[in-house]
């Protein structure tokens, strides 16, 4: 199929890549404009523009796909359908309207549950036992568009994520292709989502990753795992940002009651601190500065003390 392609971040680049290696022509990559970025200012390209150029694609970054010299150009090509995987601009009528087989989206979840800008942290935030990813009709609203195909997977235990991620961008690149094959043959189902069953994903930021102690353990666990590797998790302690990025949950039901935040015990390993519910052994951190590092290796260098209090 002849395809224009719309994606940006480390996610949408499996599904482009899978789309090359199925044989389909990529008529044209739109991805965000380059972003300044580090102290120097310098120019960084996208995921999506950095694996396009690696395959000699065509590329073309507008500042906004709705202009008509754009949509013009998208007409010239006569694409018979787009995709597009967290592209981050809004799609017109003009453009959705313009493939024959239309414009699908892949999406990190089982639609019509979290819709939005982060599903994936949000399903281990939330303490999902399952997720997957969606290919949908495109419309006018914010992910709302008919379902055509779904996969789903397990959320392990220990799932961060980063790890997550990784798990469903692989994910849909492989169902991609079998909707474009389903689209193809004329197969593919049409299933109209239930807007009752609809959640939302909020974007995330890095203030959301403060962590209040006074929280059940079990929930700053699930918090610290859905933020890692980003924005991740944090506290402080002696007045220097600790970022945690691996804790496990530990139940002491006779635990003498004291302030959540509160340093209880410290071994070789790790050191413990009492949350309002339970108790969590940090494992993996940073503290502001430093690398990220286990804590056996962090303890070594830096005295954490019992009755330590982080806020």
């Amino acid at each position: 199929m002849k395809i224009v392609f719309m994606g940006t971040p480390d996610f949408a680049v499996n599904t482009l890549e899978a789309l090359i290696k199925a044989g389909h022509e990529i008529a044209l990559v739109v991805t965000q404009p380059d972003k300044a970025k580090g102290r120097g200012k310098k120019l960084v390209y996208s995921a999506v523009k950095e694996s396009a150029l690696g395959h000699g694609l065509l590329v073309a970054q507008p500042e906004k796909v709705r202009d008509e010299e754009f949509v013009e150009k998208l007409r010239k090509i006569a694409p018979e359908v787009i995709v597009v995987v967290a592209f981050g601009q809004i799609l017109p009528e003009s453009i959705l309207s313009m493939p024959k087989f239309g414009c699908v989206n892949v999406h990190a979840s089982l639609l019509p549950e979290y819709r939005g800008a982060a599903p994936i942290q949000w399903a281990v935030i939330d303490g999902l036992e399952k997720t997957g990813v969606t290919t949908m009709y495109m419309d006018k609203g914010l992910d709302t568009g008919d379902i055509i195909e779904q996969r789903t997977i397990d959320i392990a235990p220990d799932e961060t994520g980063g790890s997550l991620f990784d798990k469903l961008a692989v994910l849909g690149g492989e169902i991609i292709v079998d909707t474009l094959d389903s689209l193809e043959k004329g197969t593919a189902s049409r299933t109209p989502q239930d807007n009752n069953k609809s959640s939302y994903a909020k974007m995330l930021n890095k203030d959301m990753g403060h962590i209040d102690f006074n929280e059940d353990a079990a929930k700053i666990e699930r918090l610290i795992r859905g933020l890692n590797p980003w924005p991740s998790a944090y506290t402080s302690i002696d007045g220097k940002m600790l970022k945690i990025y691996r804790a496990t949950v530990e139940d002491d039901e006779n635990l003498t009651v004291v302030k959540p935040g509160t340093v209880i015990a410290v071994d070789k390993k790790s050191f413990t601190v009492c949350c309002g519910k339970g108790t969590l052994k940090i494992l993996n951190l940073q503290l502001e500065g430093k690398k990220r590092m286990d804590t056996d290796a962090f303890l070594r260098g830096y005295e954490v003390k019992e009755g330590a209090v982080l806020v």
